[in-house]
C-alpha cells in the first residue's frame, strides 16, 4: 500500500477544472484541508485510496471534487444516463449533508444526483432515478431494496466511495456492502474513508481496493488537539441535574449531548424542557420529518441544545458547536473520538465534557484515555461531585481495540447492557401496514415497506429484519409498516439481529 504527503496548495493547484473551481470559489474554499491536499491529486490521477482522517477534516470534498471533476469532463454519449458514481454512507442525516455539498459543487457542470435512504416514500426517488443521474448517495439498505425492485442499476459505475467505513462496521452493515460490491463492475475506481482504521476495518478495505494510496493526516484515534477535554465524576442518578446547572451556563452557546440509547435521549430532552431549556431530541425512532425539523432549528439557531444518539449523530455537520457533551460514556473508545470531533471543527476551538457514573463508566474512561495516550482533566467543582480515585493513564499498556459488531470475526462473550435509563414497559409500537403481506423493514432507518413505498416508521436507524408476521416491539417501539419486530429499547442504536 502506497502512501503520500503533499505540502498545502491552494485548490487552484490541484489540479480541478475550472467549473469546480469556479464553484467552490464562490463557497469561500481558498486552501484545502489536509485531507483534500493529499487526497484530490490521488483521485485525480485515477488511483484508489484509503483515507483516514477525523472527523471534520472536509472528507466530503476530499472524494466527490476530483470525482465531480472527472465524471464531468467525460460525459456519457448514450440516450439514457446511468449511475456512474455511489457513494455509500451509513445514516440519512450524513447523505443528505453530502448530497448539500455536492448540489453546491455542481453548480457550473450538467451532472445530476439523487438521495436514497429510507424512512420516506421511495416514490420521489425513484422519479429521480427513472430521469436519469450520474451519482446517487444512498444508505445501504434501501439501495438494495431499490436495487432488488429494478429501479438500480449499477453495472455502469465508475466511481465507489464508502464514507464513514467504521460506522458502517459499527451498525453491523458489513454484509450489505458484500451485495452491493458484487452488483458493481471490477474495474472501477474505489474510495475508502474512515475516522479510525482498526485491524477489522482494513482487512475488508483490502478486499474492495486495488492498490490503494492511503492518505492519513492525523494519528489514528486521536481526539481533535483544539478540543478543550474534561470529564466529570457524578452518580448516575444526578447526572441531568448537572446537565441542567451546566447549560445554564453562559458560556454555552450550542451543545450537542450524547446518548447511548433512544430512550434516554427523549427522558433527557422532557426534563430539560421543564427547566426551560430549548431542546430537541434525533435518533432512529424519530421520522424523518421530525429529525430534519430538529437539525434545521440547530443549524439556524432556534434550538441549542441537540440530544442525540452516536448513530443519529453522525449527519451532524453544524460549524460553530461550543460543546459537546457526554452523558453517557460509550463502551467503544473510538466512538468517543467521534463526538468530541463534533466541536473543535476545522480549526476552531471547541469544549467537551465527559459525565462519569459510579459503575461501569469509570472502565470505559480509562479505556479512552489509554487509546488517546492522554489523560482528560478531572473537574471537582460542581456541586455533584463523586469522590472517586482518578483514573489514571498507563502510558506501557497496550490499546485493546474492540472488534466492531458485524465484521465477520470470531464470536465474544457479549457484554452485559447498559441498563441505566432502560424502560421497564413497552412503548407503544404498533403495526400499520398491511395484513398478512411479507415485506422487508427498510434496514438502515426506513419503515417504509418495500414495493408499496409506505410511509411507517421504523424504531431504529437498522431494524429487525421482517420475517412476515407482526410480532410487535420488544421493549420501546414506533411505527413499523407491517413489519416484524422493533427496536430493543434501553440498547444501543448499532445492534440489531438480521434474522
Amino acid at each position: 500500500m502506497l502512501t503520500t504527503t503533499l505540502p498545502l496548495n491552494s485548490f487552484d493547484d490541484l489540479g480541478l477544472s475550472a467549473n469546480v473551481l469556479t464553484a467552490i470559489h464562490a463557497l469561500g474554499y481558498e486552501t484545502p484541508t489536509p485531507i483534500q491536499a493529499e487526497a484530490i491529486p490521488v483521485v485525480l490521477d485515477g488511483k484508489d485510496v484509503l483515507g483516514v482522517a477525523q472527523t471534520g477534516t472536509g472528507k466530503t470534498a476530499a472524494f466527490s471534487l476530483p470525482m465531480i471533476h472527472r465524471l464531468s469532463q467525460d460525459r456519457y454519449s448514450g440516450q439514457f444516463q446511468p449511475i456512474r458514481g455511489l457513494i455509500l454512507t451509513p445514516t440519512r442525516e450524513l447523505a443528505i449533508q453530502i448530497e448539500e455539498n455536492i448540489l453546491e459543487y455542481t453548480k457550473h457542470v450538467k451532472l445530476h444526483t439523487a438521495t436514497i435512504f429510507g424512512g420516506v416514500n421511495q416514490k420521489s426517488q425513484v422519479q429521480k432515478l427513472r430521469r436519469g443521474v450520474d451519482i446517487v448517495v444512498a444508505t445501504p439498505g434501501r439501495l438494495i431494496d431499490l436495487q432488488e425492485q429494478g429501479h438500480v442499476n449499477l453495472k455502469h459505475l465508475q466511481y465507489f466511495v464508502l464514507d464513514e467505513a467504521d460506522t458502517m462496521m459499527d451498525m453491523g452493515f458489513i454484509h450489505d456492502l458484500r451485495r452491493i460490491i458484487k452488483h458493481i463492475p471490477k474495474d472501477r475506481q474505489s474510495l475508502f474513508f474512515s475516522a479510525t482504521m482498526p485491524p477489522n476495518i482494513l482487512e475488508f478495505a483490502n478486499t474492495m481496493l486495488r492498490n490503494p494510496v492511503r492518505v492519513e493526516v492525523a494519528r489514528e484515534s486521536t481526539a481533535a488537539e483544539t478540543v478543550d477535554q474534561k470529564m466529570m465524576f457524578v452518580m448516575q442518578a444526578d447526572k441531568r441535574d448537572l446537565l441542567v446547572h451546566l447549560l445554564q451556563q453562559p458560556e454555552v452557546e450550542t451543545a450537542l449531548v450524547f446518548m447511548r440509547t433512544k430512550y434516554g435521549a427523549d427522558k433527557v430532552v422532557r426534563y430539560l424542557s421543564k427547566n426551560k431549556l430549548n431542546a430537541a431530541a434525533i435518533h432512529g425512532n424519530k421520522t424523518q420529518p421530525q429529525r430534519e425539523r430538529a437539525m434545521q432549528g440547530f443549524r439556524k439557531g432556534t434550538i441549542n441544545i441537540l440530544v442525540a444518539t452516536d448513530i443519529a449523530a453522525r449527519g451532524i455537520d453544524v460549524s460553530g458547536v461550543s460543546h459537546v457533551i457526554n452523558f453517557e460514556i460509550p463502551n467503544i473508545s473510538e466512538t468517543y473520538v467521534h463526538r468530541i470531533g463534533r466541536t473543535g471543527r476545522a480549526g476552531a476551538s471547541g469544549v467537551a465534557w465527559s459525565f462519569v457514573n459510579e459503575a461501569d463508566e469509570r472502565k470505559f474512561m480509562s479505556d479512552i484515555q489509554q487509546l488517546m495516550k492522554r489523560e482528560v482533566p478531572l473537574i471537582t467543582d460542581h456541586p455533584w461531585h463523586l469522590a472517586k480515585p482518578a483514573l489514571e493513564l498507563d502510558l506501557n499498556k497496550s490499546n485493546q481495540r474492540p472488534q466492531a459488531p458485524g465484521s465477520g470475526g470470531s464470536k465474544k462473550k457479549k457484554k452485559k447492557p447498559f441498563n441505566h435509563g432502560k424502560p421497564r414497559h413497552g412503548g407503544g409500537g404498533n403495526n400499520s401496514g398491511s395484513s398478512g403481506k411479507r415485506f422487508r423493514s427498510d434496514r438502515d432507518g426506513g419503515g417504509a415497506p418495500r414495493r408499496d413505498g409506505g410511509g411507517g416508521q421504523s424504531s431504529s436507524d437498522r431494524p429487525q429484519r421482517g420475517k412476515g408476521k407482526s410480532s410487535g416491539n420488544n421493549s420501546g417501539g414506533g411505527n413499523n409498516g407491517g413489519n416484524n419486530g422493533g427496536n430493543r429499547g434501553g440498547q444501543s442504536d448499532s445492534r440489531y439481529s438480521r434474522r
